[in-house]
């Protein structure tokens, strides 16, 4: 059965959004002062054939853990269809 996992990847909390901050600048320029705060990151979508959804689940969790996210830097989300 083929499963979509749809991954989120996004800076940790703690750590500085450069990007996220420039976009933040760029809004206020343009007259959009009612964001509060900007955060970038990814959206990952893989295609995978599994058994079951949990192994589906598993499979895109350890493609995070080992290429598609920085833990040292960031935090992913697995949300398997």
């Amino acid at each position: 059965m083929t499963f979509t996992a749809h991954i989120n990847v996004m800076p940790l909390k703690e750590l500085l959004d450069p990007q996220g901050k420039a976009v933040m600048s760029g809004l206020k320029n343009l007259g959009i002062s009612h964001v509060q705060d900007v955060r970038i990151g990814k959206h990952i979508t893989l295609q995978i054939d599994a058994a079951t959804k949990e192994e589906a689940e598993k499979l895109a969790s350890d493609a995070c853990q080992k290429l598609l996210a920085n833990q040292v830097m960031e935090s992913f989300e697995v949300h398997i269809q």
